[in-house]
Formats: C-alpha cells, sequence, structure tokens
C-alpha cells in the first residue's frame, strides 16, 4: 500500500488534452435524415477533480451536402454570431487504476446557439497508462438552445438531435 500511493496521487494530478476528437449529430426526419461530423473539437481533462471542458466549433461540422451546412451555419445555428458550442463540467465516479471501460457520468453547463443548460449525460470512460478514451451518446431538443425550425421544414429537421461524442485525452 505504501508503495503504490505516491504512484496514484500523482497520476490523479495529471492533466489531459484531447487528441483526437468525433462529434457528430444525427437527426432523423420523415423527409431526409441529416447527420455531421466534426473532428476539430479541443477538450482538457484534469483527472484530479473530474473537471473538462469542451469547445466545439461550429463552421467545422461536414455534412454530405454542402446546402445542408450552408443552412446549418446560417439559417439555424447562426454560426457567424455563436461560433462555438462549450462544455464545461465534471467526469463522475471514474476509476484511473481500472483499466476496463467504465460507466460514468458527466453533468455541468452546455452552451448551443447562445444558450446555457444544465446536463447530465451518460458515456463511457476507458483509462490506460497512455491515454483516455472517454465516450457519450446523448439528445437534445433544439427548443431547449432556440434553435428554430422554419414550419415549411418542419418535415426536414428532427426537433431531437442525437449528438456522440468521442475523445481520446492524452497526458499533457
Amino acid at each position: 500500500m505504501v508503495l503504490t500511493t505516491p504512484v496514484v496521487l500523482s497520476v490523479y494530478g495529471q492533466k489531459y488534452a484531447a487528441e483526437q476528437s468525433l462529434v457528430s449529430f444525427f437527426s432523423d426526419a420523415p423527409v431526409e435524415d441529416i447527420k455531421a461530423e466534426n473532428h476539430k473539437a479541443i477538450s482538457l481533462l484534469n483527472v484530479s477533480t473530474g473537471e473538462v471542458a469542451i469547445s466545439i466549433p461550429i463552421k467545422d461540422f461536414e455534412f454530405a451536402k454542402s446546402l445542408m451546412k450552408e443552412h446549418f451555419n446560417e439559417k439555424y445555428l447562426e454560426s457567424d454570431k455563436y461560433p462555438k458550442a462549450i462544455f464545461q463540467g465534471k467526469f463522475i465516479n471514474f476509476n484511473l487504476n481500472d483499466s476496463s471501460e467504465q460507466t460514468v457520468n458527466a453533468t455541468g453547463k452546455l452552451t448551443i446557439h447562445g444558450v446555457t443548460r444544465e446536463i447530465k449525460v451518460s458515456g463511457t470512460f476507458q483509462p490506460s497508462p497512455n491515454q483516455i478514451v472517454a465516450r457519450s451518446k446523448f439528445v437534445i431538443r433544439l427548443e431547449d438552445y432556440k434553435v428554430k425550425i422554419p414550419q415549411i421544414l418542419w418535415n426536414n429537421i428532427a426537433e431531437e438531435v442525437e449528438v456522440t461524442i468521442a475523445l481520446t485525452y492524452k497526458r499533457l
């Protein structure tokens, strides 16, 4: 016990940055499904406190059709006015000494389209000696973030969007 305690404390004092990121969303609508991916998110994780911050540049979402990207940025997310989505929160109940995939929760504030809301999401957390992989899949309601859908497009865009996040952290 005496020999392992200093090792554990030194690991818990470490900060990590996302080396790889994937943030995607999927909108299942009657007329057309919409999906996009973004590999430009940045994130910092303090494993001693569980605190995490994620910044997602809105204009870096890639769509199958350029017109979808244009409408997404100009009409819905207004990315010139609101260039980033940001999550500031905390991972809860993870164990860095357990290299198996762990179910964890994250709680905090998610800001999209200039609106900040408290959220709690579940996900997985898998630490290894060289990296930590965190994943989550959750649903957001567009109206919660004041993203307006014109009535003419209600069949094209779902009111709820499934968001998937995968972050691979490396020690700083």
